[in-house]
């Protein structure tokens, strides 16, 4: 355990930004799923207006670094590809 003043606050902010930021990545993964769940039953509108709610998610995450940036790039673009696939 901490003992120095500065060294307790921060370990009180590190657990509050990991509890916001756990909660974020969640429902990130939640709203990837039920895109995900769209391609599977084909369809193709649902889909994109899924895609479309959680790209915003995504990029607001990863401007906050709550996601590399990279990651959700790769997670964009394997998306839209499988969503071009269906036609």
């Amino acid at each position: 355990m901490a003992n120095i003043q500065s060294a307790k606050k921060r370990s009180r902010q590190a657990n509050s930004r990991n509890y916001l930021k756990s909660s974020q990545r969640a429902s990130v993964r939640t709203m990837i799923r039920n895109v995900e769940e769209a391609i599977k039953e084909s369809d193709v509108s649902k889909a994109k207006d899924l895609f479309v709610s959680t790209q915003k998610v995504l990029d607001k995450l990863a401007n906050k670094k709550v996601l590399p940036k990279n990651a959700v790039a790769r997670q964009k673009s394997r998306l839209i590809k499988s969503i071009k696939k269906l036609g």
